[in-house]
């Protein structure tokens, strides 16, 4: 059986880039900032409702799904 690897031999190539003061918590805090720009909130108030009819909570839930998207 053969070696795939040499342990020994020193490596000559890094593929990407890091940078060695690169700290991994303020790199997350920025991928946090991004995401949160990135994703929406939903566009329905907070609260409960109570509808009657499932076709009047649809209307209401796409009344709101059309004035955020107004807004965006």
């Amino acid at each position: 059986m053969s070696v795939i690897v040499n342990l020994e031999e020193s490596i000559g190539k890094w593929v990407g880039r890091k940078d060695a003061g690169d700290d991994p918590f303020a790199a997350y805090a920025k991928l946090l900032r991004l995401s949160r720009g990135l994703i929406s909130t939903t566009p329905y108030p907070r609260g409960v409702f109570r509808f009657k009819t499932h076709e009047e909570a649809d209307e209401w839930k796409w009344k709101h799904i059309l004035k955020a998207a107004k807004k965006g």
